[in-house]
């Protein structure tokens, strides 16, 4: 008997992901470096099911089916540039590796090259949706060698997520790297989604006063309409649930957050490609102020602000007012992050469908919402669209929400209560919507310190003028250019 499909490394990940597999009638080959996981998976969760279990990378390539399908779930890094010099040596033209860890997508496309270049076909495809997404149905973003998706497309869809209208949440991204940058963008966007959400718990806490209870009733409000979410539905749970002696388990949990790395890498593929990302970007900067806890406790004592406290608004009009604001920023913050997929898109020679990127994150992974179905429609109505704020759906829920997201970022700044993400979020719409901003004068300091240029109001865009500000300078001038 020969395997369907190989998984290399079964860490909490690929266990999981190799029983979604078997469960969906697909023999599954599996290997572990070390073997020792291996005897204990086959003994323990993939007892008695269809796996091949191996002990040495040469028993485990044998075991495969050709045109062989050997999936790496291992760390990201070096540890899957090792495992391909393991495996390429002991595999024939025509055979498929998939990479289905957390990868830079530079490192995607530098491997799909490499890969190839041996004969060999290469998908690196984003995962998402963690251990139990993994067991139950993730969201898969494929991308890398085209010529290898008709041999996994089967596998692919059935081990997905499902929309509620049993749609795969699956589907081909595009060349090289796209898969993986598309997995990052999602990463990027989950970051600001969460950060969000944590503002609007800060501000329904200390500025409408609202106890834990209540706010859990007001999350599982919020989650039966336009803010519907597994991100909301988590919180209303989060924010339930009591430790042994009676409290909220959330307030016994230390305010310094953790962060992987997939958002710092969208930031800084934002700036690489002259994205303003600025929503995501506040949002990894919340998580890293918040990893310096010792320093704010001492500077709290230090600095005295504001007196926070209940606000003299009623407090059902603050909740419509923070529930209004969070989705006036979450729109922002889709807007930016599908941004940054078009200028990928067009530096790397990607043709990515963005309705359907919106369509395979509706199941299975972290950012699931009924708000991506809006998104779908907005890329279906228009695929040529530059920017979703531009569409009519959410260029109206901007305008009708403009009133209460300000009055909401004003009692929070008013109160000292830090609002990074939904504040960055309407900076760059007050910027977005701007026919002027003062970049004139911007551009007349450059000329002035560093003979930079500038483009004159009354001249044909392109043309670029220098001035002799204090008449010491001499004509010569700086090249043009934008990094």
């Amino acid at each position: 008997m020969k395997a369907d499909i190989g998984i290399i490394g079964l860490a909490v990940m690929g266990e999981n992901l190799v029983l979604n597999m078997e469960s969906k009638g697909f023999t599954v080959a599996v290997y572990n470096r070390t073997t020792n996981k291996v005897t204990k998976f086959i003994e323990g969760r993939g007892k008695g099911k269809k796996f091949i279990p191996s002990y040495t990378i040469e028993e485990f390539i044998a075991s495969l089916r050709r045109p062989r399908k050997v999936m790496l779930m291992v760390k990201a890094g070096q540890p899957v540039d090792d495992n391909l010099e393991l495996i390429i040596p002991l595999l024939e033209p025509g055979d498929i590796i998939i990479e289905g860890g957390n990868s830079h997508f530079p490192d995607t496309i530098r491997r799909t090259k490499y890969v190839e270049s041996k004969g060999l076909l290469y998908i690196g495809t984003g995962v998402s949706g963690g251990e139990e997404g993994a067991l139950l149905g993730p969201s898969l973003m494929p991308g890398g060698s085209k010529e290898a998706w008709p041999h996994v497309k089967e596998i692919f869809h059935a081990i997905s997520a499902k929309a509620s209208d049993g749609a795969s949440c699956c589907a081909w991204i595009g060349d090289n790297g796209a898969g993986h940058f598309v997995k990052m963008s999602h990463n990027g966007i989950e970051y600001g989604d969460m950060q969000l959400i944590c503002e609007a718990y800060n501000l329904l806490k200390d500025v409408g006063g609202l106890d834990h209870e209540e706010m859990a009733e007001v999350f599982e409000e919020w989650n039966k309409a336009e803010l519907d979410s597994y991100l909301i539905e988590i919180t209303a749970e989060i924010l339930k649930y009591k430790d042994d002696d009676g409290e909220p388990m959330v307030t016994k949990i230390l305010d310094k957050a953790g962060q992987k790395g997939t958002g710092k890498w969208t930031v800084i593929g934002a700036l690489d490609l002259g994205v303003p990302l600025s929503l995501i970007g506040e949002s990894v900067f919340a998580r890293l102020i918040s990893s310096m806890k010792s320093e704010r406790v001492v500077a709290a004592k230090r600095f005295s602000g504001p007196a926070a406290g209940k606000s003299n608004i009623d407090k059902q009009d603050l909740i419509d007012d923070v529930r209004k604001a969070l989705y006036a920023s979450k729109i922002v913050s889709y807007a930016q992050g599908f941004n940054l997929l078009r200028k990928a898109a067009e530096e790397y020679g990607w043709e990515l469908n963005y309705g359907e990127i919106a369509m395979i994150w509706r199941g299975g992974c972290i950012i699931r919402s009924a708000f991506l179905n809006k998104i779908y429609e907005a890329y279906k109505n228009n695929p040529e669209l530059q920017n979703l704020v531009m569409d009519d759906y959410f260029s109206s829920i901007l305008m009708e929400n403009s009133q209460s997201w300000r009055r909401v970022i004003a009692a929070a700044v008013t109160q000292g209560i830090p609002v990074p993400a939904m504040s960055a979020a309407l900076s760059w719409f007050d910027s977005y919507r701007s026919e002027w901003l003062p970049a004139n004068l911007l551009q007349a300091q450059r000329d002035y310190f560093g003979a930079h240029t500038y483009e004159r109001i009354d001249e044909p865009e392109g043309q670029f003028f220098h001035t002799n500000w204090t008449g010491r300078g001499g004509d010569t001038v700086s090249t043009t250019y934008n990094a």
